[in-house]
């Protein structure tokens, strides 16, 4: 038999989870062309700022040199506006002429100012139209798939992107909890707010898809608190360190949850039996007699023994071996082992 005692256990609970990078950009034309260049390949990684587009818009080329050729028939009117206030100015002072006259060329002069700041801008607009002929990641992280290839025709009202950057130095899983898995939460985790109680959340563990762990903890640090109406749970995400870009944009996995428990009284699980759906376990009464005591468990991660919860207390003492054969009174002759954690005997 097992006396049993308070004991320490971490128990974790896995939740399914989608991995998604922190910025999924789409990557848009904002001109209508053809594509010219493809720079980058499918699965890529870039840098901010690296080449990943060229579209071939001829007409913007051609807006440039307009524009250029504007401003210089815009610098040549204000030049010979000058040139005639200051012509004006002399015969002004000596009286010839009417100050009108100087006024006149002056206004002249502000008007040929104004079309040569109007054909600056029009140069700059036209240099920005052009700049948007090659297009450049806004981002690091790793190119998505390519849909168009290179004479394909696109345009800004494109429904469909040239591609997509997954930004992936950190990556996001998301997982939800039920709503009674919600209010246990809240319940058993320290803190007056929902983001006061995540704060104290233990580091958590990502397990992928083939069922290893990820070397690296995360954080849950954001939670929707609200319940989705249609699946009855809550949205939490948690935040994984990917500066080696192992994780991708788009898989899947779990979030492991901890939590650690000071007091728990652990009983092995060979030591307890189901009958209608309900858990029991023999205690030994003070009558040397082994009597069946319905419990409340939740098995531990090694999968050998449980915690109670419900119907043991400390310092009771529990049979571990030979249940099968046991009937509620029967007395025995039991030999004592020291916990849940060592191998189990008599």
């Amino acid at each position: 038999m097992l006396v049993v005692k308070p004991d320490t256990v971490t128990l974790y609970q896995d939740y399914p989870a989608s991995i998604q990078g922190q910025q999924n950009v789409e990557i848009r034309p904002k001109i209508d062309g053809s594509v010219d260049a493809i720079y980058v390949d499918e699965g890529a990684s870039v840098k901010k700022g690296q080449k990943l587009f060229r579209i071939s818009a001829p007409q913007y080329e051609q807006a440039v040199r307009t524009a250029a050729a504007g401003i210089k028939t815009a610098q040549a009117d204000v030049d010979a506006a000058r040139m005639g206030v200051r012509k004006v100015q002399p015969l002004v002072a000596r009286g010839i002429i009417s100050k009108y006259e100087l006024e006149a060329a002056q206004y002249t002069l502000e008007s040929k100012l104004a079309a040569l700041a109007q054909a600056q801008a029009a140069l700059v607009n036209a240099q920005v139209n052009l700049s948007y002929t090659v297009i450049k990641s806004p981002v690091d992280g790793v190119i998505g798939t390519i849909p168009n290839k290179i004479g394909a025709l696109v345009s800004s009202t494109s429904t469909t992107p040239l591609t997509t950057i997954s930004s992936i130095g950190n990556v996001y899983a998301y997982f939800s909890l039920s709503e009674k898995a919600l209010l246990n939460f809240i319940r058993r985790r320290p803190g007056n707010t929902l983001q006061d109680k995540l704060a104290k959340v233990p580091d958590v563990r990502l397990v992928l898809a083939d069922g290893t762990v990820y070397p690296y903890p995360g954080r849950v640090e954001t939670a929707i608190g609200q319940i989705n109406t249609e699946t009855g749970a809550s949205s939490f995400r948690a935040t994984f360190p990917n500066q080696h870009g192992f994780l991708r944009s788009g898989s899947s996995g779990s979030v492991r949850t901890f939590q650690p428990l000071d007091n728990a009284l652990l009983i092995p699980q060979s030591a307890t039996y189901e009958l209608q759906g309900k858990r029991f376990a023999y205690v030994l009464g003070r009558d040397t007699a082994a009597h069946a005591m319905p419990i409340t468990v939740v098995p531990t991660p090694n999968g050998a023994s449980f915690v109670v919860q419900k119907g043991l207390k400390a310092g009771q003492e529990v049979i571990v071996d030979g249940i099968s054969g046991l009937k509620d009174g029967m007395k025995i002759r039991p030999k004592v082992v020291k916990s849940a954690k060592t191998e189990m005997a008599g």
